[in-house]
């Protein structure tokens, strides 16, 4: 964690003591007072009594998400998949596919497959932030620089979901918890595939679609690796400036964000962060701080170079070659892919 401290405060600016962008800290007493409810922060145990830890946490926030019943042994939910449209792309297919969420609920979603080469094939669920939609991440705008594409023409098979709806859409339920909900059933698809590789499913997004991926990758331990493109902060930080989207009740009084990133732990998870990060929003020095916490807990696993921060130069936006090299280091293995060179051409 030494190098990965020294490399990003160099990268930011923050080794200096320049104070780049510290985090934005309003006076709220009542919020220093909800963070005080924090009852099951992770602090530092031996593994076994770690991995107990994270149990007893998934099953509580499973209670808060109103998703108990659907991750029960015994939830049998059929996809019965539609496919609405599909078209050829250069090395890949593009599908527009429907499926079913949960037994009284139909979802959409994207998918693309690798055409001309055998599988089993790695997989990525990649997600866009708010006001993105399941194809978001397959284009230029919204600082995603055909990410979707550059993965699916690389020889993974990717999918992509709207997550960034405010109703709830059954009773009983929360968003946050139709929303994980939904990328779990992304998962399920993927697994159902004969073409791809159960062991060789990652998670990545941006923003809003970055704070999923914590959410998938903290409960769904089936995705094995997981890169989070600028939303490594605080919930003290997200009670200002923010849409309130990510709170529900009982959560801050449980944990904070450290430790749903801590249940991730010991698969690899990359950190992305832009040093031009405005205070308010996304800023490296609160990154940092919020790394070095749950790099705790991939210490205490005795995985510690399982956990990686990124700075890079630029804003709120993905950073393409540390996605592509992610994925590529732990989801690749023997698989020949398209270079990333090649790719970048595309």
């Amino acid at each position: 964690m030494k190098d990965t401290r020294r490399t990003f405060l160099k990268t930011t600016g923050l080794l200096a003591g320049a104070g780049l962008h510290a985090p934005f800290r309003p006076d709220r007493p009542a919020v220093a007072a909800e963070n005080a409810m924090r009852t099951m922060r992770y602090a530092s145990m031996p593994k076994k009594e770690a991995v107990l830890w994270q149990q007893e946490v998934r099953a509580k926030l499973f209670d808060l998400l109103k998703m108990s019943d659907l991750v029960a042994d015994d939830t049998d939910i059929p996809l019965e998949l539609e496919m609405h449209a599909s078209r050829d792309e250069d090395g890949y297919a593009f599908h527009e596919m429907e499926m079913n969420s949960t037994p009284g609920r139909r979802m959409q979603f994207v998918a693309t497959t690798p055409t001309g080469r055998e599988g089993p094939f790695p997989a990525v669920v990649f997600l866009a932030g708010h006001g993105g939609t399941r194809h978001t991440v397959y284009g230029e705008r919204g600082g995603y620089y055909h990410v979707g594409r550059l993965l699916a023409a690389g020889g993974y098979v990717t999918v992509s979901a709207n997550i960034s709806q405010h109703a709830v859409y059954e009773a009983g339920r929360t968003n946050m918890g139709e929303r994980l909900w939904d990328l779990v059933r992304c998962v399920d698809y993927l697994l159902a595939r004969d073409d791809v590789d159960p062991e060789r499913i990652g998670s990545g997004g941006k923003s809003l679609g970055g704070e999923m991926v914590m959410w998938l990758g903290a409960m769904d331990e089936r995705v094995k690796a997981n890169l989070v493109s600028g939303f490594l902060t605080s919930m003290d930080q997200m009670e200002q400036n923010h849409c309130m989207c990510w709170k529900f009740p009982g959560l801050r009084e449980l944990v904070d964000f450290a430790d749903i990133y801590s249940l991730i732990a010991p698969r690899p998870v990359l950190f992305q962060n832009g040093v031009d990060e405005r205070a308010s929003q996304f800023p490296p020095a609160l990154a940092l701080e919020v790394f070095e916490e749950l790099a705790v807990t991939y210490h205490d696993f005795e995985v510690p170079e399982n956990a990686s921060l990124v700075a890079f130069k630029g804003g709120h936006v993905v950073h393409v070659p540390s996605v592509l090299g992610f994925f590529d280091q732990h989801l690749r293995k023997s698989l020949k892919l398209v270079p990333f060179a090649e790719r970048t051409r595309l």
